[in-house]
């Protein structure tokens, strides 16, 4: 795992807080927002839509790669990444133009508190370890509530067209896990398989978890023609908020706490 946390440090423990901060993924500006530093921004990533100021920001950054002409052009003290979500060759870059680089890990929902704590250093947040405390507390929670509940199996798709679904150690995976419930799709050899309705069907889900950001009545409408052949308890398809589920920060929460008590509803 690359990281310059201790260089970033002490660099940074002897000057002033960065003022010239360029995100290149959604979470890490939103985390930014978060510790108060948000005024500090000069450039964003592509999808970078909360809170809403973030969305008048310069975009630098894509699923296609980094931007270096307008990165060099702006001259950021501070470039906040993803390891694994930017491409590797584009952060070894950055690092080697000389440019100050952070990098986000959030390989398990108690990561966004290490976020919290390493970017609050750097970025000389206050509330830095008060945010940290409070995720923690309320992902403890979560799992002490629906550790005693029933284990349920579910099948939980991120895209209809094809049907995209979570196996393995997939992020979806892991906050199914603090809800008490299985993916029926967890022995698939590939973190995010595509599945057909015929082997969900032969699977038999309790519960159906729609986050591919689509309405109620549109996800009622592509189930409509199978409701006969799966569970009765799958037919209330539940309608996961993908915007909180899927970004790595404390919203997650709020989309967490919903998605677990929306699966134990009849």
């Amino acid at each position: 795992m690359i990281r310059w946390l201790m260089v970033l440090l002490i660099a940074f423990s002897a000057t002033a807080q960065p003022t010239r901060i360029i995100s290149l993924a959604p979470h890490t500006t939103e985390l930014v927002y978060t510790l108060g530093a948000g005024d500090h921004l000069i450039a964003v990533s592509d999808y970078s839509d909360y809170p809403e100021a973030a969305k008048g920001l310069p975009r630098v950054a894509s699923y296609q790669g980094v931007n270096f002409e307008a990165i060099t052009a702006l001259q950021p003290d501070l470039i906040i990444g993803w390891q694994g979500g930017n491409k590797p060759q584009d952060l070894a870059r950055l690092q080697q133009l000389g440019f100050t680089l952070y990098l986000s890990v959030p390989d398990t929902p108690e990561a966004i508190a290490t976020d919290l704590r390493q970017l609050g250093a750097l970025l000389q947040a206050p509330d830095a370890e008060q945010l940290a405390l409070a995720l923690e507390a309320r992902l403890a929670e979560l799992r002490r509530d629906y550790a005693s509940k029933p284990r349920i199996k579910v099948f939980y798709y991120l895209s209809s067209q094809p049907l995209i679904t979570a196996s393995n150690n997939a992020w979806p995976v892991q906050l199914l896990n603090i809800c008490n419930a299985d993916s029926i799709f967890a022995d698939s050899l590939n973190d995010y398989p595509s599945v057909t309705v015929e082997t969900i069907i032969q699977r038999q889900p309790q519960k159906i978890i729609a986050a591919d950001g689509a309405t109620q009545s549109q996800t009622q409408q592509f189930w409509q023609r199978w409701q006969t052949l799966i569970p009765q308890s799958a037919h209330s398809i539940v309608t996961a908020d993908a915007n909180k589920l899927h970004r790595f920060t404390p919203r997650l929460l709020d989309g967490l706490q919903a998605l677990c008590s929306d699966l134990r509803k009849n």
